[in-house]
Formats: structure tokens, C-alpha cells, sequence
């Protein structure tokens, strides 16, 4: 049962608590707007208005620490919450049915009991132009852990390689390299990928990384065989494997002249080919989904029946006006016939903090509006089905089946 703190004015606060109560919502107690600090134990979410005298620095900072998630009643204060990554808020006169499903649908997916998948390889790609990559298989990295998965983040980009810069590692780590090496002589299994692994602690739990090449030039020590073979292996070490990989597919002409030679991206075929599935970034500028829709058919011919997920990444106005979300989703829809996009907002003070500090972007920034938004992508990877209830006929609560009844209904 969900355990939530009331902090609202009299009589709302108290008509709110019985709303909740009869959908299922344990109230813990019920303040005043200006006493809801210090927060009581085991609560899981305040309620409180959207105004600026209450939703202070430091609510938001104890709500952070002790993982209580902030719900907002009231319009008007859309850049107060956005300042602080927050979601938006709810109607001033939500219903407790209202509140009720918002919680529902937001909770952690420890209660929504996923079905754990079997392991998998997720390859992140992304045409050229640094649309994001590494950033993105870092993020995702740390979000599936924090999911509860066991996760290896995999450095297999051939031209620029930058994770181990980007994690303050060193790129004089055996990493990928040591590992494609041993599988070749077949050497390679849990204990052995264990040694050659590098453990980052991050917020959110222990992360093994794999680093890449430190010098371009290396990279024929990549082939096709020892990387298939290092990644099938990885499948046994750990739940999830995420392979970050460069832009430039195994192109046609390089086989014209040498049929038997190494290909210079063959790294990248062979991670894309033995991926389960294939996080595919677009940068959101004109450029840059050109560049993807350019290069989308051919990575489609490479991987075949390999799911690909579509992520534009660093969505703002400025490039593309007022509606960029619906530019993009035109243009990729038909063009290349792509309905099903998710976006990523563009956070440059996140994004600065964490190369700074040379850390994941949730460990320095963890109400980024770019942490939040591949905190939802790592969820949808991480859960493969949802709760038993879902698809019944009776739903998941009355909470939600009043909320679809609502949408449902004409005017909506």
C-alpha cells in the first residue's frame, strides 16, 4: 500500500485524505503547507500545492534524500517544477481516484513486479555528428542497474572511443580489447570477463565496465569473431549488456578490393548484429536527422529483424522552432516511415556537471529532465511485461479504471 503525506490547506487536505483513503492510499498525516518538514518515516510521496512558498530548495532536497517522490496540485508554476525535474502537476481540484492512478503509474518498478527478461545485448547507435552515444549508454547503464538489473556497460566504438574518459577511468584498462583477445583463444568466461572489468560505484549501484581502445589504430583487435564471441559470453556474466558502438556501418566499397581482410567497422556490424535489441539516436537538429534518416536504411538492412527504438536526442526549440516534438515526428514518419519516437531534453548544466566530474549525469544531477526521461526508456527495457492484473478486465486498481474511463469519455 502507497504511504503519502498530505500537505495542504483545511478542509481540501481533509476531503483529500478520504478521497485516498477509499482508493487504497495509506495517509500517513496530514500538515499544513508550511510544517510538511521533517517529512515522517516510511512515507512514499507528499502532496503539496504548486507554489513557490511551498515547494522550497530545501523540501525538494530532503523529498531527494530520503526518496520521497513530490506530487503538485495547481497550474501556473510550470517553470518552478521544471527547474526542479519535477513532473508536471495535477489539477488544483484532482480527485483522490486522480491522484491515486498518478501514483500507480509512477511507481518504482519493484511494484509494479516486472518479469525479468532473459539476458540481453542492447547496442546503442547513432549516425555520425556525436548525437549522444556514449552519453546515452552511460545513462541507460546506471538506470538498468538501478532497476535492479546486473548490468556491463561495453565500449565497442572503433573510431571514437570515449567511456573510460567519460567515467574518470583509465584508457589503459585491458577492457573490450583483452576480452575480444581471450575469447579468440577461448579462454574467456565469468571470472575472466570479472578481472578484465572495471567496477564504477554509482547512486544508483555497482556498474562493470568494458572499456575501449584507447588508440583508433587498434582498432582491427576488435574483429567480428572475438567481439560476437565476447558478447556471448557477457549474456552468461551479466543480465543486461549495454555496447555502445560507432556511426560508421561496415560500408559496401570496403569489400570491393579485399575480400579476406579485416573490416574497419566491423565492430560495429557484429554489435548490432548479435544485439537483442538497438537503441538508434538521433541528434534533434536539422542535421542531424537527416544524417539518421540518411543511414536508417542501411543499418536496417544490417540488423534485419533486430527491434530498433528510435530516441531523438537533445530536444529545444531553438533549431526547430516552437513545435520541434512535431517537426521531428513528421519528418521521420514520412520520410522513413518511424511512428514510434522517444525524446530526450536537452540539459546543458547536466551535462557540463557530469563532465566535470567525470561521473554519470544522475550522480550530479539527479532531478535532470534528461535523467528522468531515460529513467523512463531504462524502464520499458528493464520490465518486459508488467503486473498480473494488467489486461484483465477488472485493471490494476479503481484509480486507474476511473482514469480510462474519464479519457474514454466523450470531451474528454
Amino acid at each position: 500500500m502507497t504511504v503519502v503525506i498530505i500537505a495542504m490547506p483545511e478542509p481540501r487536505a481533509s476531503v483529500l485524505a478520504a478521497e485516498l483513503e477509499i482508493e487504497g492510499v495509506d495517509v500517513a498525516a496530514v500538515v499544513s503547507p508550511d510544517s510538511a518538514l521533517p517529512l515522517p518515516e516510511g512515507a512514499a510521496a507528499v502532496i503539496i500545492p504548486a507554489s513557490r512558498a511551498v515547494l522550497t530548495p530545501a523540501l525538494v532536497a530532503a523529498c531527494d534524500r530520503a526518496g520521497v517522490r513530490i506530487v503538485a496540485l495547481g497550474e501556473g508554476e510550470s517553470r518552478l517544477l521544471g527547474r526542479y525535474g519535477l513532473t508536471s502537476a495535477l489539477p488544483a481540484d484532482a480527485g483522490g481516484w486522480e491522484i491515486a492512478a498518478a501514483l500507480e503509474a509512477d511507481a518504482p518498478p519493484a511494484a509494479r513486479r516486472p518479469t525479468r527478461s532473459p539476458h540481453r545485448v542492447v547496442a546503442v547507435w547513432g549516425p555520425s555528428g556525436a548525437p549522444g552515444r556514449s552519453t546515452l549508454a552511460i545513462q541507460l547503464a546506471v538506470e538498468l542497474v538501478r532497476a535492479g538489473r546486473r548490468t556491463a556497460l561495453v565500449d565497442a566504438d572503433t573510431v571514437a572511443p570515449s567511456v573510460a574518459l567519460l567515467l574518470g577511468l583509465s584508457d589503459d584498462e585491458p577492457g573490450i580489447a583483452a576480452a575480444c583477445r581471450r575469447a579468440e583463444l577461448g579462454a574467456l568466461d565469468v571470472a575472466e570477463l570479472t578481472r578484465l572489468a572495471t567496477t564504477v560505484e554509482t547512486g544508483a549501484g555497482h556498474l562493470e565496465v568494458l572499456g575501449g581502445i584507447n588508440r583508433p589504430s587498434r582498432w582491427p583487435e576488435l574483429s567480428r569473431d572475438r567481439l560476437e564471441a565476447a558478447l556471448r559470453v557477457c549474456r552468461t556474466w551479466v543480465e543486461d549488456t549495454v555496447v555502445d558502438v560507432s556511426s560508421a556501418l561496415d560500408a559496401d566499397d570496403e569489400a570491393t578490393y579485399d575480400l579476406t581482410g579485416p573490416r574497419r567497422h566491423a565492430a560495429t556490424s557484429a554489435a548490432l548484429t548479435e544485439a537483442d535489441e538497438i537503441i538508434a539516436l538521433a541528434s534533434a537538429d536539422p542535421l542531424g536527422i537527416s544524417r539518421f534518416i540518411r543511414d536508417h536504411a542501411e543499418l536496417r538492412r544490417v540488423t534485419g529483424q533486430t527491434p530498433i527504438r528510435v530516441v531523438v536526442n537533445r530536444l529545444r526549440p531553438g533549431p526547430l522552432g516552437l513545435d520541434a516534438r512535431g517537426q521531428i515526428r513528421r519528418t521521420l514518419d514520412r520520410f522513413a516511415g518511424i511512428t514510434d519516437v522517444a525524446f530526450l531534453p536537452f540539459d546543458q548544466r547536466a551535462a557540463d556537471a557530469a563532465l566535470l566530474h567525470a561521473r554519470p549525469m544522475t550522480d550530479v544531477a539527479p532531478r535532470s529532465s534528461f535523467v528522468a526521461s531515460v529513467r523512463n526508456l531504462a524502464q520499458d527495457h528493464a520490465a518486459t511485461t508488467t503486473a498480473p492484473t494488467d489486461g484483465s478486465s477488472r485493471g490494476s486498481s479503481r484509480g486507474a479504471r476511473r482514469l480510462r474511463r474519464a479519457r474514454a469519455a466523450p470531451g474528454a
